[in-house]
C-alpha cells in the first residue's frame, strides 16, 4: 500500500475476533503498527506494553495463601507458648499442638470463603482487609461453637491469644505484601492493561489519574473514541485503537485485561450487554465508570431493580453518631498526643527562641466548618513581620490557584525550614483539635482571603472541620496543584469514614518522614 506521503507499507491480516478486520502494517522504520477496521490511521497500538495480569495475579494469590498459613501457624504456637508458659512438651499441650496444625488450613479456607482471595479486591483498598477481619470473626465463632459441641475444654487464654493474633498477623503480612506490590507497580510490573472507551476529554482525565496513582496497577494501553473523534491518533500519549464498535477486538488485539467504559450516551444498556458478550470470549473484564466522580466506598451500592443494576448513592454522613464519635476520638487522641509530645514542645521552644529572640508561636485567622473563623496555632517558621512582606513577594508566587507558595521563601528561618520539612510547625494545632475547632483529619484550613475567592464547588470543603492532616498531606503536600488539592479535599468530604481517617493518619508518618513537598 502507498501512503499519502509516498511511503510503501506492507499489509497483512490477523484474526483478532469474530468481526474484526485487523491489519498489521510495517512502517518506514520496520516497526509493526497494528490497526483495527478499515481506517488504520486511527489505530496505532504497538506490541502490548504490559504482560497479562493473570500471570502475576496467580503468583500473588499463592503468596497470600502462604502468608496466611504462616500467620496462623505462628499465632497457634504463640498461643501455646504464652498460655502454657513455654512448656510445649507437656501432655496438656498436645491437643493444642495438634490444633495448631489444623487451624492454618482451616483459616485459609475461611479467608477463601470470605472472598479474601478475590482478584478484584487484591491490592486495591481496605475491602480486602475487611474481608480478612470478617473471616477472623467467623472463625472465632466457629471455634467456640465447635468446642462447645464436642465438649472440648478449650483454654480461654489460648483462644484470646491465638485467634486475634491470627487476624493481626494475617493483616500485617498482607499489608507488607501489598507494599511490595505497590513498589513493583512503580517499576511498571504487576499491572493490568486497560482499554478505555469514552470521549477524548474523559479518557484523558482517566489516563492522567491512573498515571498519578500507579499503585492501583491500571495502565491504559489504548483508547476507543466515538465516530466524531475518529481522526484523533492518541490521547495523553496512549494510542487510539478505533471507535466504540472496535472495543472488544482492540482489547483482544493488545491483550488487555480490562475494558473501562466511561459515561457516554452511545454506550447504552444494549451496547454494553453486547460488549460484555464479546469480552466474555477472551476473559477480559468489563468495568463501567459512573459519571458521579469522587464518590466511592460504602456510599455506593448496586441495587438490582426490575433487572436493572441501579447505583444507589448514600448522602455523606456529615452529622449523627459517627460524627460525634469522630469528635470524641479526635479530642482524646489530640490530648494524649499533647501530653506525650510535651518534651518535644520544650525543645522546639528553645530552638525557635534562640534563633532570633522572636515569639515562638504564630497565630493566624483561618476558616473552619461552616465558614466560622478561628485562630490557628503554629510554631513560627518565618521572620518577625513576614505577613507584611507577602505583598512584596506576591509576584514570585510559584503556586497556581489561590494559595501563595515559594520553594525558597526568603522569609523562612533556618530552624523554620527544618520544622516545615517534617511538619513539626503544625504540632500546636493539636490545641485547636482539643478545642473542637479542627479535626485530626480533614481539608487544609484556609485563609479568609482564600475563601473569598472560592467558587461554588470549592466551598464544599467547608462542610467539615479542617484537619491537622488529610489526603493533601499524604499525596504530595505543597507539590500539588490547586486543582488537585481541591479534588483531594472534596474526595475526603464525600467519602469520609473513621477507617479512612485511620488510613490517612497511618500514611502521614511516612509522608512526614520523607519530607516531600514540604516548603
Amino acid at each position: 500500500m502507498i501512503t499519502g506521503n509516498g511511503t510503501i507499507q506492507k499489509e497483512s491480516t490477523v484474526a483478532a475476533g469474530p468481526s474484526a478486520d485487523v491489519r498489521a502494517t510495517v512502517g518506514p522504520e520496520g516497526a509493526p503498527v497494528w490497526g483495527v477496521g478499515p481506517s488504520p490511521h486511527r489505530v496505532r497500538a504497538v506490541d502490548r506494553p504490559v504482560p497479562r495480569a493473570d500471570t502475576w495475579l496467580r503468583r500473588y494469590v499463592v503468596d497470600l495463601v502462604g502468608l496466611d498459613l504462616l500467620a496462623a501457624l505462628l499465632a497457634c504456637f504463640a498461643g501455646v507458648a504464652v498460655r502454657f508458659h513455654g512448656s510445649l512438651g507437656a501432655d496438656a499441650t498436645a491437643p493444642y499442638l495438634l490444633l495448631g496444625l489444623v487451624l492454618p488450613p482451616v483459616w485459609v479456607l475461611f479467608v477463601l470463603l470470605g472472598g479474601g482471595y478475590e482478584r478484584r479486591f487484591l491490592g486495591v483498598g481496605t475491602e480486602e482487609y475487611r474481608r480478612v477481619a470478617t473471616a477472623g470473626a467467623v472463625l472465632a465463632a466457629t471455634v467456640a461453637i465447635g468446642a462447645y459441641a464436642v465438649k472440648f475444654d478449650l483454654a480461654r487464654g489460648y483462644v484470646l491469644i491465638t485467634l486475634p493474633l491470627i487476624v493481626l498477623l494475617g493483616l500485617g503480612l498482607r499489608y507488607a505484601r501489598r507494599k511490595a506490590l505497590h513498589h513493583s507497580r512503580r517499576s511498571g510490573r504487576c499491572v493490568s492493561g486497560v482499554v478505555v472507551v469514552g470521549y477524548r476529554s474523559a479518557a484523558g482525565e482517566l489516563i492522567t489519574r491512573f498515571r498519578d496513582e500507579i499503585y492501583h496497577g491500571m495502565v491504559v494501553v489504548g483508547v476507543c473514541l466515538p465516530e466524531h473523534e475518529a481522526d484523533v491518533t492518541e490521547v495523553e500519549g496512549c494510542p487510539v485503537l478505533g471507535t466504540f464498535s472496535d472495543a472488544a477486538d482492540a482489547a483482544a488485539l493488545v491483550g488487555a485485561d480490562v475494558v473501562a467504559v466511561l459515561a457516554c450516551p452511545e454506550m447504552d444498556g444494549v451496547e454494553l450487554r453486547r460488549l460484555a458478550w464479546r469480552l466474555e470470549k477472551t476473559g477480559t473484564d468489563l468495568t463501567v465508570a459512573s459519571a458521579l466522580m469522587e464518590v466511592a466506598g460504602p456510599r455506593t451500592t448496586i441495587r438490582p431493580v426490575a433487572g436493572l443494576p441501579l447505583l444507589h448513592v448514600e448522602h455523606p454522613e456529615l452529622v449523627g453518631a459517627r460524627r460525634l464519635f469522630k469528635g470524641v476520638f479526635d479530642r482524646c487522641a489530640a490530648a494524649l498526643a499533647l501530653a506525650l509530645l510535651s518534651p518535644v514542645y520544650i525543645v522546639l521552644f528553645v530552638l525557635i527562641r534562640a534563633e532570633d529572640g522572636g515569639p515562638v508561636l504564630f497565630r493566624q485567622t483561618r476558616v473552619g466548618r461552616g465558614g466560622a473563623e478561628f485562630t490557628v496555632y503554629k510554631f513560627r517558621t518565618m521572620v518577625v513581620g513576614a505577613e507584611a512582606l507577602k505583598t512584596v513577594l506576591q509576584s514570585r508566587n510559584e503556586h497556581d490557584g489561590v494559595l501563595f507558595k515559594m520553594r525558597r521563601d526568603p522569609r523562612v528561618t533556618s530552624v523554620g525550614t527544618w520544622l516545615r520539612r517534617y511538619s513539626l510547625d503544625e504540632l500546636p494545632q493539636l490545641v485547636n483539635v482539643v478545642r473542637g475547632e479542627m479535626s485530626l483529619v480533614g481539608p487544609r484550613p484556609p485563609l479568609p482571603d482564600e475563601v473569598a475567592r472560592y467558587g461554588h464547588d470549592v466551598r464544599r470543603r467547608l462542610v467539615v472541620k479542617p484537619g491537622l492532616t488529610g489526603l493533601w498531606q499524604v499525596s504530595g503536600r505543597s507539590d500539588l496543584s490547586w486543582e488537585e488539592s481541591v479534588r483531594l479535599d472534596l474526595r475526603y468530604v464525600e467519602n469520609w469514614s473513621l477507617t479512612l481517617d485511620i488510613q490517612i493518619l497511618w500514611k502521614t508518618w511516612s509522608a512526614v518522614i520523607r519530607g516531600a513537598g514540604a516548603y
